[in-house]
């Protein structure tokens, strides 16, 4: 795959995920991809698992994040490590964005 070497917030758009929540694709190949999350306040990500690593960083807002049977309130400038295959989901408490990193890229992401 030939990497994509740049993307543009105001080139690339969102992907309406439902609930409040939007995805936005800044960058991969085929080892790794970020990805930007926005949450409305109230807005969840449903508990779920992947096999790839997941670290997520909180750009804006706060979150209620569960990561199996830990629950942490995280703020702007903390982040946090999904294990693989790990059940995981989030609450947003105020409005914000998470900055996603996943490895290997994850492909379901990509239309």
């Amino acid at each position: 795959m030939e990497p994509r070497l740049f993307f543009e917030t105001g080139k690339t758009g969102w992907e309406d995920l439902g609930g409040g929540v939007s995805r936005q694709i800044m960058g991969y190949d085929d080892r790794i991809m970020l990805v930007k999350v926005r949450f409305e306040k109230g807005a969840e990500g449903a508990a779920h698992k992947h096999p790839h690593v997941q670290n997520s960083y909180v750009a804006e807002g706060v979150f209620e994040v569960k990561i199996g049977e830990q629950t942490e309130r995280l703020q702007s400038g903390d982040s946090f490590l999904v294990p693989p295959d790990a059940v995981h989901g989030v609450r947003c408490i105020e409005a914000g964005v998470l900055i996603d990193v996943f490895s290997p890229v994850r492909q379901d992401f990509i239309k």
